[in-house]
């Protein structure tokens, strides 16, 4: 017996009663009302979110018998949001997967157990005159529509709108909309995308009521001519009966008339052209938008307005690179999925607004819409703001991939309509938006012939834009040639093999999750440097965490099983530039400064010559405000500010910076910072708003540290020690020193009475893990037992003079059953009046094949004491920095608490790293102990040890230790992007290495910082 053909399990049918796609507008009674672009008050609109009554099922067939009626009694069922995901709002089970299907794969069936969701709400109607088109914007997955007991349609694909014509249904007085909702369907074998499975009517339900003549669809193309000079501007579309004869059509550029004329209808469609001379044109830096807007007469004597924003523009390959009115271009992307930490897929206009806006302000200048079309106003946000957007189809079958038969529905006829249908209503939605650069036929679904079919359909509507797939390895239906997470080496061989190719993006790369991306550097510089290469979308936009309160009232942030999800692929889902709330990260603080579009490069500076180059693809640089101070630590020598002349895009320009040489090179290690910024007002941030900065040392202010003796004024007794056969005791009136023999290791270094150092330093070769490390950890620790490293003293001999005693001991690191390890040399002086001070020695040792390629860190760690909480420091700040992610972070000083020096990522791992740091100062009140380098070292101080941080599994959960843990690295190995992508480059790794740490820690009045940093008192 065959199993029965369920709507929601039929691949032949993709909608009953459902409208054809159109493109989105609104209409308006006249062109003052029409200009506002405010759709809440256009002609007949009507918004159906908010309280709906709902009853949840376990699957659709436990429906009740009737529920479609209208006097169904629905009083005593539950209340729900719309638009709002069902799991979020206390129904069916959370569960996030990248890659898998949350059920057997047996395609076009789902399991029984399909949890369905009925919606009811009652819909008033006073007069049957028009037409009423009820919208629903976004149904995860499929649905079908009753209305009055009536079945008035059915639609899947859930990311895309579906219309119906309810006029039909419909009577004066009460009507009643019942819609039955499945998780799961045929269509959820093309939505396997890398999210949270969230179900419902997650966004906007909005009803229409038009006049029956009205305008049914409207296309707008500008087509350039070969200078680029003068625009043709294209009209097409149609009405729903042919009653308009004739349309007025005029464009308006900021408020201004620029052009009028009339359009003739014939049978209901009409096509038109005008010539537009010299417009103003659209591109992602200069967003120049137009108001088209559209006017005619209806059969009842009134009239109608239909307003259109368009952007004049062209996207062509020219000579083998994507150009935007015949520039080539140079994507500074982003990948963007909907998240909110509390509504999940449902986001409101605000929240896309605050993404836009916070992506233009960190120099991001593209989108991809991953992976599924996105709500229709953040294409509106995107054309008015400016990103260029590549457009995705709601598409992905990534679970088919760990079958072996990757193309499995891509390469079946059988599937061909459904991805021809996501297509086809992706673009007839989206084609009037200038944003729009590029359609992608979806992700990660392997290849066939559907994707074929899926171009050629495309092309039909519009040939206009570029096509992309990243699935299709040869480029046979995409226009560009797209790789993710292609490492550097074959990035730079794409590169080189240009001739006669077609041009390259990385549609994914830099993986943001958890501590990271790094190396973002090494592959702007590589994209930068061939032709064909241009550019690429970071891994994502947004952490997808779900917001929970602990119970001390604090919020973190849920992942992958938390709800006891399984299979999950856990925390995979906080991989975002921001944190759920939309905090950035160091991530995309680093993102902005290395796709920077002022670059900023020493020429002399003894001459004071720098060269700005524009990196803008339009943009001219004429009266950028830059603001430049020259520091001494934390004494400002000179502020100025002065203006960029005309620097066209893609130029550079000599320019002498207009400060007094003379009067700065009479300080010390005087830095010259410059920060760009806006000069008016723009529509993504105000007057002043800081594109990038940059900063250069002068030199030959550099001051080397020099050792200075001990002050005989000093009121220092003579250091008395006890030799005992476990302890080594040194002591004076000033300090107490003890350490232990039998384990080489200080154990406690008293000043003044006070316990300064309570364990340590001792060499240390493990960090808490990063995601990025997700592929080396398990070697780490279960081939290499990096987390049980531990020295073994060899000897602990010392020598006494009249100001000082040193301490040598001599150590062997390693870890269980190794063949390699470090030899180490801990050499102490310990001065009259205090001043520690530690030269650190290791020696690698390899006495067999097996060692690490790679090491987390080689460093010295130690406790301190925790009343002495407020950091200061010279180096890289204010946020963390690590060697291969440091560029935004400027030399400099800078002051923190401990626990400000945290990072509180969503889970938690190595954070808060301070890079290149001369020394650092910990204070309480005015007593401060200075840990003084001998060279620059990168350091990390936290209130809670790396065991705490490993356990914790969520913000907020972190064990607090009673001391505050230094470590100062000879090297950590930088962050990669390894979670999904390029390793750490080898300059950026630890290895097994030999190996030195100098530092000096000694008590000062906090006020003589800056002074007592620039010596050792012993050595």
């Amino acid at each position: 017996m065959l199993r029965e053909m369920k709507r929601w399990e039929n691949i032949h049918l993709t909608g009953i009663n459902r409208l054809p796609a159109h493109t989105d507008f609104y209409r308006y009674q006249n062109i003052e009302e029409a200009l506002q672009f405010n759709k809440e008050k256009s002609n007949g609109y009507t918004l159906l979110d908010g309280v709906w009554k709902f009853l949840f099922l376990e699957a659709p067939e436990f429906s009740p018998l009737g529920f479609e009626k209208k006097d169904f009694p629905v009083d005593a069922f539950d209340e729900i949001t719309v638009p709002g995901c069902w799991q979020l709002q206390g129904y069916g089970k959370m569960h996030y997967t990248d890659v898998l299907y949350p059920f057997p794969i047996n395609p076009p069936f789902v399991p029984q157990e399909n949890p369905t969701g009925i919606y009811f709400r009652e819909l008033e109607i006073d007069d049957l005159t028009d037409l009423f088109i009820l919208k629903f914007n976004g149904v995860d997955s499929a649905f079908d529509l009753y209305i009055n007991g009536q079945h008035a349609g059915f639609s899947k694909v859930s990311r895309l709108p579906s219309e119906f014509d309810i006029t039909p249904f419909v009577k004066k007085g009460k009507n009643r909309i019942t819609v039955r909702v499945y998780q799961f369907s045929d269509g959820t074998y093309l939505e396997d995308q890398d999210m949270w499975w969230l179900s419902g009517i997650f966004r906007s339900v909005e009803l229409f009521k038009i006049n029956r003549n009205t305008l049914q669809d409207v296309y707008v193309e500008t087509l350039p001519d070969e200078h680029y000079h003068d625009f043709t501007l294209k009209l097409a579309g149609a009405f729903f009966t042919d009653h308009v004869k004739k349309i007025k059509a005029n464009l308006l550029y900021q408020e201004e008339m620029v052009d009028s004329f009339f359009i003739d209808v014939q049978a209901g469609g009409f096509e038109a052209e005008q010539v537009i001379k010299n417009p103003h044109l659209w591109n992602a830096e200069e967003p120049h938008l137009y108001k088209l807007v559209l006017e005619y007469e209806l059969a009842d004597g009134g009239k109608e307005v239909v307003p259109l924003r368009i952007g004049f523009r062209a996207v062509e390959i020219i000579d083998n690179e994507i150009c935007v009115n015949g520039k080539r271009v140079f994507f500074n992307g982003v990948n963007r999925h909907d998240a909110h930490p509390k509504t999940g897929r449902t986001v409101t206009y605000t929240d896309m607004l605050q993404d836009v806006l916070l992506m233009k302000q960190h120099n991001i200048n593209a989108v991809r819409t991953a992976h599924y079309p996105n709500n229709d106003a953040f294409y509106d946000l995107c054309d008015l703001y400016g990103l260029y957007v590549i457009d995705e189809a709601d598409l992905e079958c990534h679970g088919l991939e760990n079958t072996g038969n990757y193309n499995w529905l891509s390469d079946h006829e059988g599937w061909e309509k459904q991805y021809v249908d996501r297509a086809v209503r992706m673009v007839k939605r989206d084609r009037n938006h200038p944003s729009v650069m590029m359609w992608s036929l979806g992700n990660e679904s392997g290849a066939g012939r559907n994707f074929t079919s899926m171009y050629h359909a495309i092309k039909d509507i519009d040939s206009t834009r570029l096509v992309h797939y990243e699935g299709d390895r040869v480029a046979a239906y995409s226009d560009v040639y797209t790789t993710m997470y292609t490492r550097l080496s074959a990035l730079e061989e794409i590169g080189l093999d240009a001739e006669g190719k077609k041009p390259h993006i990385l549609c994914e790369y830099g993986h943001a999750m958890g501590n990271g991306p790094g190396g973002l550097t090494e592959y702007q510089e590589m994209m930068r440097k061939y032709p064909r290469l241009q550019g690429g979308f970071i891994w994502e936009w947004c952490d997808h965490g779900i917001e929970s309160v602990n119970e001390n009232g604090e919020i973190f942030y849920l992942y992958g099983g938390d709800y006891g999800d399984f299979p999950t692929n856990g925390n995979f889902c906080i991989d975002g530039l921001v944190f759920p709330d939309k905090t950035p990260s160091p991530g995309l603080l680093e993102y902005k400064k290395v796709i920077e579009p002022i670059v900023t490069e020493e020429v002399d500076l003894q001459e004071l010559k720098i060269k700005v180059k524009n990196r803008y693809d339009f943009r001219n640089l004429v009266g950028v405000l830059v603001n430049i101070v020259v520091k001494s630590f934390d004494i400002v020598i000179e502020e100025t500010d002065m203006k960029l002349p005309a620097i066209g895009p893609q130029e550079e320009w000599e320019i002498v910076l207009p400060i007094n040489l003379e009067k700065a090179i009479l300080y010390e290690n005087v830095r010259i910072y410059l920060s760009y910024h806006e000069p008016e007002d723009r529509l993504h941030a105000q007057k002043g708003h800081m594109i990038t900065k940059e900063s250069f040392l002068l030199s030959s202010t550099i001051v080397e540290k020099t050792v200075k003796r001990i002050s005989d004024g000093g009121n220092y007794t003579t250091i008395e020690i006890s030799d005992k056969p476990t302890v080594l005791t040194l002591e004076n009136n000033i300090f107490k020193l003890e350490f232990s023999k039998v384990y080489g290791t200080l154990k406690s270094f008293v000043v003044e009475g006070e316990e300064v150092i309570s364990k340590g330093p001792e060499v240390t070769l493990w960090r808490a893990a990063i995601d990025n490390d997700m592929y080396k950890k398990d070697e780490w620790i279960h081939k290499y037992f990096l987390k049980q490293a531990k020295e073994q003293v060899d000897t602990l001999t010392y020598r006494v003079s009249e100001e000082y005693v040193n301490i040598e001991i001599t150590k062997y690191l390693s870890t269980v059953n190794q063949a390699w390890g470090f030899a180490l040399v801990y050499q102490y002086r310990i001065t009259k009046d205090g001043a520690l001070n530690l030269h650190v020695k290791g020696s690698k040792v390899i006495r067999g094949k097996e060692i690490p390629e790679m090491l987390p860190r080689i460093g010295l760690t130690m406790h301190l004491n925790k009343e002495y909480s407020d950091v200061t420091w010279y180096g890289r700040g204010e946020s963390e920095s690590y060697q291969d992610s440091k560029r935004s972070q400027e030399i400099g000083l800078y002051r923190n608490t401990v626990e400000g020096m945290h990072t509180d990522y969503v889970y938690p791992q190595e954070n808060g790293s301070r890079s290149d740091t001369s020394f650092i100062a910990l204070a309480k009140g005015e007593d401060a102990y200075l840990v003084n380098f001998k060279k620059e070292y990168d350091f990390t101080v936290h209130d809670y040890d790396t065991t705490a941080l490993e356990e914790a599994k969520h913000r907020g959960n972190i064990k607090k230790s009673p001391y505050n843990v230094l470590t100062i690295d000879y090297k950590q190995s930088g962050l990669g992007s390894n979670s999904c992508g390029e390793e750490q480059l080898p300059p950026y790794r630890a290895a097994v290495e030999d190996f030195h740490i100098q530092f000096e820690l000694r008590k000062i009045n906090k006020a003589d910082l800056i002074e007592e940093s620039k010596y050792f008192v012993a050595r």
